[in-house]
Formats: C-alpha cells, sequence, structure tokens
C-alpha cells in the first residue's frame, strides 16, 4: 500500500484569507497516479511549520510527500529552506525536470521556482509551485517515475529493460 500526502505551504492560505486552490489539485493528482491513500491538504505557514509538517510525515511513514507553495523568491518563501533541514539525500533531477518541463509549456517564469527534492529515510520529498498550473506541470513529470522511485528508496532493485 502506497501512502502520499500533500502540504500546501502558504501564509494566506494557513491565514483563511483565501482558499487553498493547489492543494486539492495535487491531492487529485496524487490519487490519479496510483496512490492507494492520500491524506491532505494540509495548510501551514511557510517558514518553520513546513519542516515541522515535512518531519511529521516522514515519521508517520508516507512514501511521498509533495509540497505546493513556498518556492519563490519572495522573503517568506521558505519551502526549500526547510525541505533541506529534513532530506537526507538531494535529488536534484526532478527538480530540474519539473523547472524545465514549465518552461517549455510555456510558462517562462517557470525557472524561477527554487523547488527541491530529496530523500528522508524512505519517504520522498518533493517541491511544486504554489499554482495550479505549476502542479498540474510538475506531476506531469512525477508521476511516471514515482512508483520507481519509491521501490528504489525501499532498496528495490533497478527494472531491467527489455533487450533492444
Amino acid at each position: 500500500m502506497s501512502r502520499a500526502i500533500a502540504i500546501t505551504a502558504s501564509n494566506r492560505a494557513a491565514a483563511g484569507v483565501y482558499e487553498d486552490r493547489s492543494g486539492p489539485v495535487l491531492v487529485e493528482l496524487l490519487r490519479s497516479a496510483g496512490f492507494d491513500f492520500v491524506d491532505g491538504p494540509v495548510v501551514v505557514p511557510d517558514g518553520e511549520p513546513v519542516q515541522t509538517a515535512l518531519r511529521e510525515a516522514v515519521a508517520a511513514g508516507y512514501d511521498v510527500v509533495v509540497t505546493t507553495g513556498g518556492t519563490g523568491l519572495t522573503p517568506m518563501d521558505l519551502t526549500p529552506e526547510m525541505t533541506r533541514r529534513v532530506i537526507d539525500r538531494e535529488i536534484p533531477g526532478i527538480a530540474e525536470a519539473i523547472r524545465a518541463a514549465g518552461a517549455a509549456a510555456g510558462v517562462p517564469a517557470a525557472i524561477l521556482s527554487r523547488g527541491i527534492a530529496g530523500l528522508a529515510g524512505r519517504t520522498l520529498i518533493v517541491n511544486l509551485p504554489g499554482s495550479t498550473g505549476g502542479v498540474r506541470d510538475g506531476m506531469a513529470v512525477l508521476s511516471p517515475v514515482l512508483g520507481h522511485a519509491i521501490d528504489q528508496a525501499h532498496g528495490g532493485d533497478h527494472a531491467a529493460r527489455p533487450p533492444a
């Protein structure tokens, strides 16, 4: 049984100023990606509360934690910094592919996202932008590799390629 959780980092959504729009999209896309159980979205203010939510998700044994929000350039966008405090090993190719896909989809600002990805023990953590489009673009990159990534994080062997 694979488990995922969506965490939204947004000061305004956490304060009730507006409704979280990207978190529900992320939950639905995680379900579509084949997760047996998807929790969230858990909405927290950016900064230290993100680190706390990530640590709680890792302790709860989620296979995948995907965040939305807090990856931009404003002084309060601290999700990557909080994620770095939690992960043991970074997986730069995931974040690079997400930025490249966004730019290729015609969103030049996608390259400004500072999101990262990595492993905290056996839990894969990935930061996505806080827009619904950024979540969709990011999940389009992630969905095809999530099963393999989870298998690898749990000690699985590389799948053999069929002969050419």
